[in-house]
Formats: structure tokens, sequence, C-alpha cells
């Protein structure tokens, strides 16, 4: 379990210090969110490996986000604890149902989150069927998130590697810059449109020396698609 990333999204200073403390002294590697709208960032910027996430937070509630992530492929499989105050049956069963892994209540021990953290990673670790997306030979690897050509691995960003995933997923559509920071930033993320513009560079440079730049393409007057047939 060493260096997995933890997120965790709590609005209440001491609490995030005393959850980030007990996951550091397990060795995981953890960031710090106050609010949805920060914790959203943080996972377009880099997917953690599971979230600990607080039920009553400002604005946007953690049960609303928890909702969102489901509703994404990209983080569909994101593994999620509730950590809430909330002890009635009815309020577990909910926060269960709408897509949380396990639920801690407050008070809890710090033995405790480190035991139900290791549990939960432990379940999600990828075994049985493995997606794997290739287009001649480019090739994703999900379980492992890894990306080559040629059986040459390519090191991507991770807002890359989610562009590339999110092209090869649904090849031969187009979209506009507004879809796809919705599809790959999530919706509610307020990014520059041209955004979009600056990581499909990085992901074409990335790709050319293997040729498959040519995949990423650009459709004028409306936006991008990805495609192993020749632009017209």
């Amino acid at each position: 379990m060493q260096d997995k990333h933890v997120l965790i999204v709590e609005d209440e200073a001491p609490i995030r210090d005393m959850l980030r403390m007990a996951l550091e002294r397990a060795e995981f590697r953890v960031s710090e969110a106050a609010n949805v709208q920060e914790a959203r960032l943080q996972i377009a910027d880099e997917r953690p490996d599971l979230l600990l996430l607080d039920w009553m937070l400002p604005g946007v509630s953690g049960i609303e986000l928890a909702r969102e992530l489901r509703g994404d492929p990209l983080t569909r499989e994101l593994p999620i604890i509730m950590v809430t105050a909330r002890v009635e049956e009815d309020d577990r069963v909910r926060g269960l149902n709408l897509g949380a892994d396990d639920y801690v209540t407050k008070p809890f021990s710090s033995s405790e989150l480190v035991a139900r953290v290791r549990a939960v990673l432990r379940r999600s670790l990828p075994g049985g069927e493995e997606e794997v997306l290739q287009f001649e030979a480019l090739r994703i690897d999900a379980a492992s998130q890894r990306v080559s050509a040629n059986d040459r691995e390519i090191r991507l960003g991770p807002t890359e590697y989610r562009l590339l995933y999110f092209f090869m997923s649904h090849p031969e559509r187009v979209y506009t810059r507004e879809q796809v920071l919705d599809r790959v930033w999530g919706q509610g993320v307020y990014v520059e449109e041209r955004t979009v513009d600056v990581h499909i560079r990085r992901l074409r440079k990335a790709l050319a020396p293997y040729g498959y730049d040519r995949f990423v393409q650009t459709v004028r007057g409306t936006g991008y698609r990805f495609s192993d047939k020749a632009a017209a």
C-alpha cells in the first residue's frame, strides 16, 4: 500500500490534520481539499487512489460529489470512504447506495481509519477483467494506467492520460472543447476552454515520436476527434 495517494475532502482543518497525520504515518501519500470545488480540481489534476470524503461540506455536499464521481466513466471506480458524524442507519445506507465503498462515523480511532482505507484499497485492486484499448500499436492498459506504442512505454501527465483514454474510448466522434472539458475535467470545474488546446498539444508531442499524433485530429470550427483514419 506504500505510495498510494489518498485525497482528504474535509472542511474542518483540525480533522484534516488528524487524518493526514494518521495516513502519513501509515506511509500513504496525502493531499487535501476543503470543499468540493477544490476536490474536483485536484482529482482533475491527479486522480487519487482513494477519496476520504466528509458528508457535510460547505456549498456542495460530499454526497453530491460521490454521486457525480460515480456518474463519470473516468472516476466511476474511484474508491470512496465517507467520513461523517451521521450515525443513523438510514444515513449509512443512503451513503453506500450513492456510491461510497465504506462509511466511517466520527469519532473514530486512527488505527480503525487506516485499517478501513487498506481494506477498501485491497478490494479495489484490479483483478479478473482488465480493460485494454488499442489502435494499431498504440495501447492503453487501464488497470495499470500504462500507455505504450510498439511495446515502448509513453510517459504522459495525468491530464494527457485522461484525454487519451477519453478519446480512445470514443473514437470517430467529434467533441467541442466544452464537451471535452466536461468529460475530462468534470462538470462544475471552471477551466478556460483554451486549456484543452494546451493539453492536446502536449498529448500530440508525446505521441509524435511514434507517429500517433495524427490520431488526435482537429475539426475546424468544431473541436477534436480521435481517429485512425486520415483527417478530411
